[in-house]
């Protein structure tokens, strides 16, 4: 088991940065990936950025160049630093993992609210 909490979320003005962070604990050796997914108001889930365990990242386009993700070095903490945060940003942000030899374990934290303000 896995257990995931999530926190920096808040509200900005629009322009401004956040930092998201996750921290893991439980069995976090088996974890291959850790990653941010985003559910805004009458939308479905979206991925957002995730990170695997050799450090390769994939994050969405509708972010690229805006959010980046990172790890600490022990895989048991993920970041997502959000610059020029926009209106559409606003959502609830989901921390991510996933283990085991097939990533048949799927983790979520609590989630954290994050909303731009124009």
């Amino acid at each position: 088991q896995v257990q995931l909490v999530e926190s920096g979320g808040g509200l900005v003005q629009v322009g401004e940065s956040l930092r998201l962070s996750c921290a893991a604990s439980g069995s976090i050796a088996g974890i291959n990936a850790m990653g941010w997914y985003r559910q805004a108001p009458g939308k479905e889930r979206e991925l957002v950025a995730i990170i695997t365990g050799g450090g390769d990242t994939n994050v969405a386009d509708s972010v690229k160049g805006r959010f980046t993700i990172s790890r600490d070095d022990t895989g048991s903490a993920v970041y997502l630093q959000m610059n020029s945060l926009n209106p559409e940003d606003t959502a609830v942000y989901y921390c991510h993992a996933v283990a085991g030899r097939g990533n048949e374990y799927k983790y979520w934290g609590q989630g954290t609210q994050v909303t731009v303000s124009s």
